[in-house]
């Protein structure tokens, strides 16, 4: 657990040592009131709630977070950091959870600061908070989703650019694969089940459930087992790199 916290404290602390962190904050604060208060019409709707605001997030996480994940190990190998990383007592598990621990904290960090969203919608009217809260828990979890796929395609490359087109990619499926478009084209010739177990992949239908206030277990499980999953392929991959 110590080598964890280290490689953690390490990482965190690496993001704010340099302008870029900022610079980030501020493009995704940016990003994420124009899209709301310009391209979602927020005033217009006339609705004491953070509908809008939330709908707005798994695309722009889809663009926003792999800009977060690419240098997590692309930069390592480019630079030949990761021996020295390597070459620490610190176990590989330990690197990849810090690592990741850190970019999802940094990330929480910023959807932290889009609190004014949630004073501005309390000044204008009487939201339900219960609602609002779990929206932002399932946003975080979201982000927490994108990281783990962009840790593990960061790990497969040295090139932050290519790691930055693939995991938008990989992550794109895994939002599109539940909407209607997608379910259509299957419906044709797959059974519903195959349907239900597409959909069931998708971070939309996951995202939106939780949104709209309903915690469900099944909602979290698959979140969680997705990061799991994705930070594993990642510890095979750094493995199979330094043995290569």
């Amino acid at each position: 657990m110590n080598e964890l916290l280290a490689v953690f404290r390490r990482e965190l602390g690496g993001y704010f040592s340099t302008p870029l962190a900022f610079i980030f904050i501020v493009i995704f604060l940016f990003t994420m009131g124009a899209f709301t208060f310009y391209l979602g019409a927020f005033y217009e709707s006339d609705q004491a709630d953070l509908t809008i605001f939330f709908n707005f997030h798994p695309w722009l996480y889809l663009f926003l977070i792999p800009a977060i994940s690419m240098r997590l190990w692309a930069e390592e190998r480019r630079s030949g950091s990761i021996e020295l990383l390597l070459s620490l007592p610190v176990p590989l598990w330990a690197a990849v959870a810090g690592k990741f621990l850190a970019a999802w904290v940094f990330s929480g960090i910023a959807l932290a600061l889009t609190f004014p969203m949630w004073l501005t919608v309390n000044y204008l009217g009487n939201p339900d908070n219960g609602v609002i809260l779990a929206g932002y828990l399932g946003s975080f979890f979201m982000a927490g989703g994108y990281l783990a796929i962009g840790s593990c395609l960061s790990a497969v490359t040295r090139n932050q650019v290519i790691a930055f087109v693939v995991s938008v990619a990989v992550s794109f499926l895994f939002t599109v694969s539940g909407l209607p478009i997608v379910i259509d084209f299957f419906a044709s010739w797959a059974p519903q089940q195959v349907l239900s177990t597409i959909a069931s992949f998708s971070f939309l239908t996951h995202f939106n459930a939780i949104t709209q206030g309903v915690i469900d277990l099944r909602d979290i499980v698959y979140f969680v087992t997705l990061i799991g999953a994705w930070l594993i392929a990642c510890g095979i991959v750094v493995d199979m790199k330094k043995a290569g």
